[in-house]
Order: C-alpha cells, then sequence, then structure tokens
C-alpha cells in the first residue's frame, strides 16, 4: 500500500495534515493552518523538501525520546514526526516520511 495524506480538522477549527505510510501508521503531522489552501500548501512542501535529506532535523526529548522535523528552506518546520524510542527508529522514520510522501495521495476528511 502506498502512503497517503490525510487533512483533517481540529477542534480549533484549524486544518491539519499527517503523512501515513502504507501501514496506516502516522509518520508526519503538520501544525494547524488558518485554512484548507494553506494545510494543501503545507503537503506540497512536505512533498518537496522530503527529498532532500539536510531538510531533517533530528531531535531529541528531554525524556530522552527521539524524534525529527522536517524544515522548509526558511527553516520553518512544515511537520514533526512521533516519538521513537531509538535512533534507528527515528532514521527509518525519515526514510519512510522521503519514500512516502511525493507520491502520496491527499485524502480530505475536513469535511
Amino acid at each position: 500500500m502506498a502512503g497517503k495524506f490525510t487533512i483533517t480538522t481540529g477542534k480549533d477549527g484549524k486544518s491539519y495534515f499527517s503523512l501515513k505510510a502504507g501501514n496506516g501508521e502516522i509518520i508526519l503531522q503538520s501544525q494547524g493552518y488558518a485554512s484548507l489552501d494553506s494545510c494543501k500548501n503545507g503537503i506540497e512542501s512536505v512533498r518537496k523538501n522530503s527529498q532532500d535529506e539536510k531538510r531533517f532535523e533530528k531531535k531529541t526529548a528531554a525524556n530522552g525520546t527521539v524524534f525529527f522535523t522536517l524544515n522548509a528552506t526558511n527553516g520553518q518546520i512544515i511537520g514533526k514526526s512521533q516519538m521513537y524510542k531509538t535512533e534507528s527508529g527515528r532514521d527509518n522514520g525519515i526514510t519512510s516520511v522521503s519514500k512516502n510522501a511525493p507520491d502520496a495521495k491527499v485524502v480530505d476528511e475536513s469535511a
């Protein structure tokens, strides 16, 4: 199964997207966007920036779990991963985003 972007509306009325791998696991989540069009632009930014390994920033949380962010060319965070117990898990997550994002279909569940 191929990956997919899912667009939802939060309780705050903002639009959010998540990128799911072929197995349905969420591998990247967005910030809230004021409009659906802005959210769709964020998806296109993920498609583009996920192909440049320099756009991924590996991080460690205060509790020792690891995660990554995907950043735009201006340094703004486009999406954030789940928390991983190991660095290898995080690195596999990065690979999964790079592999799934370019061709992932967009499913709008915000309506």
